[in-house]
């Protein structure tokens, strides 16, 4: 005789409906719910399982690249340019001027000769201020005296002067042609340049330049009038 199939009591169909919607209801949520950043623990998230180009420069915290691995040595290190798509950085401030100025050593010296027909006009020159101090004037890529020194001394004594100062005796052409350029009057009798046309030890004679541009010679011991000749560089 076979066994009657018996039913569910109500109570317990109820509670089966009751499980299954809750049940049916969570995986529903959990499908179009979005996960948030707070939702996220503090660094429970491994950098590989960030999708690239994800996260932006500015959500960084700064100096974090700094402790990237490097790619030659594994090692923490700084980033390299080996690491950045130069294609991916703008015109650096400024820089447009340095594209002309091959020989700056910096944007700053770059700013100062853009517009330099050469370098007598840049006020910087590899890096050194280019320019005539007062009381000199600009003639053949260098700073000559406008006037020559108040005291008459031997030619010995005026080089020394003049390599004091920094500076040295004119050779004889260049002081023949500087003597030409408009406002400028040599001392009278003439000046001392650097050139010594003979030597009869232990003497020798110094070759000098009269207002006129005209030469004579005269011995160490005599005392003349000079003038100093600077480097542009400064």
């Amino acid at each position: 005789m076979r066994q009657a199939l018996r039913w569910p009591s109500p109570a317990l169909v109820i509670s089966m409906i009751a499980l299954f919607v809750a049940m049916g209801g969570s995986v529903y949520a959990a499908k179009k719910a979005k996960i948030s950043g707070k939702a996220i623990k503090v660094k429970s998230l491994p950098g590989n399982r960030l999708k690239p180009r994800s996260v932006t420069a500015n959500r960084l915290a700064p100096g974090v690249l700094a402790s990237v691995p490097t790619a030659a040595t594994g090692a923490p290190g700084v980033i390299t340019g080996l690491e950045v798509d130069e294609l991916s950085l703008g015109e650096v401030p400024e820089a447009a001027h340095a594209q002309t100025a091959d020989f700056a050593r910096s944007a700053t010296d770059a700013e100062t000769a853009l517009n330099a027909v050469n370098a007598v006009n840049a006020s910087k020159v590899n890096g050194y201020e280019a320019g005539c101090l007062p009381g000199t004037q600009l003639f053949a890529s260098a700073c000559w005296q406008t006037s020559a020194a108040d005291t008459a001394v031997p030619p010995v004594a005026a080089a020394q002067s003049c390599a004091t100062l920094g500076g040295a005796l004119p050779e004889t052409l260049q002081l023949i042609a500087f003597s030409q350029e408009p406002g400028v009057t040599l001392a009278s009798p003439n000046e001392w340049s650097s050139d010594i046309p003979a030597i009869t030890p232990p003497e020798f004679a110094v070759v000098t330049v009269s207002p006129t541009g005209a030469l004579d010679f005269a011995p160490r011991t005599d005392s003349r009038k000079y003038r100093c000749v600077f480097p542009l560089l400064r």
